[in-house]
């Protein structure tokens, strides 16, 4: 190759590198983090029937559990107003895509299915199944569920639906969509029992006496619990991460815990 060809493939290389280089910092320009801090408000998708997460008091009308008063802090943080946005696990997706949120905080499960449509933060809590019955129940342990004629439910769209799905043999597993709750179907008898995550199981024997719950002998579908934001804005994302590892680092994570029961699951 000719000098003059060697000049010529180095300057459009150097082109290209400079093109590139513009269009990565005209890409990190625009983010979620800029219009949040412009506009003052942050909306955050909740799924607002979540024990100890973000379970709407029906007394109150306002959201209580952990990522409630989180989300408080995240806004705080932002200087921005909160703006809650209901969701659930079978639509929260749809929901980031289509710009009705910001972010996801409601103890969303981080898998590697979900994590093909969004993006997640770091861990917060982590945590397996437990199953929660009546007391007078027929299944007294792990292994009473996976026999004909029981029917375990799930709610829509979690983790636990696919899971238990694949899981079970001879049980029937039932998806429950809101406004219906895994637990009205195990008060109402059409169930026997449901398949939840310490969250909520510890916060149904804790409100009703006619609940127990159960552990299956070795730990099942391990789940870090993340925020979930949309694919696409790093910048967003290392500002979550920032505020994940500053709530741990500053103990608002283990008192926000502490003050839902949930101490037992944070994630280091």
């Amino acid at each position: 190759m000719g000098v003059t060809k060697i000049l010529g493939a180095l300057a459009l290389t150097a082109t290209l590198g400079v093109m590139a280089s513009s269009g990565a910092e005209a890409q990190q320009t625009q983010s979620r983090l800029y219009d949040v801090t412009k506009s003052k408000k942050v909306r955050v998708c909740q799924f607002p029937l979540y024990y100890s997460i973000s379970f709407r008091n029906p007394k109150t009308g306002e959201i209580e559990g952990i990522d409630a008063d989180l989300a408080k802090e995240f806004a705080k943080e932002l200087d921005a107003k909160l703006e809650i946005v209901e969701s659930s696990f079978g639509s929260f997706i749809a929901d980031l895509q289509a710009g009705k949120c910001e972010i996801g905080m409601f103890g969303v499960g981080a898998t590697m299915k979900r994590g093909q449509a969004v993006e997640f933060s770091k861990p917060y809590l982590l945590t397996n199944l437990y199953a929660v019955t009546r007391k007078d129940s027929k299944v007294k342990k792990w292994e009473d569920i996976d026999q004909k004629g029981i029917k375990a439910a799930v709610s829509l769209g979690s983790y636990m639906e696919p899971f238990m799905k694949g899981y079970v043999k001879n049980a029937e597993v039932v998806s429950v969509a809101p406004p219906n709750t895994r637990e009205a179907e195990l008060v109402a008898g059409r169930v026997d029992v449901i398949i939840t995550d310490f969250p909520t199981a510890i916060k149904v024997t804790d409100e009703f006496d006619w609940a127990t719950y159960i552990l299956p002998n070795e730990k099942l579908a391990i789940t870090p619990y993340a925020y979930v934001v949309p694919q696409g804005d790093q910048i967003w994302l290392n500002y979550v991460n920032l505020f994940v590892d500053t709530i741990k680092l500053d103990g608002r994570l283990l008192k926000y815990a502490k003050k839902h029961k949930l101490d037992p699951i944070v994630a280091p």
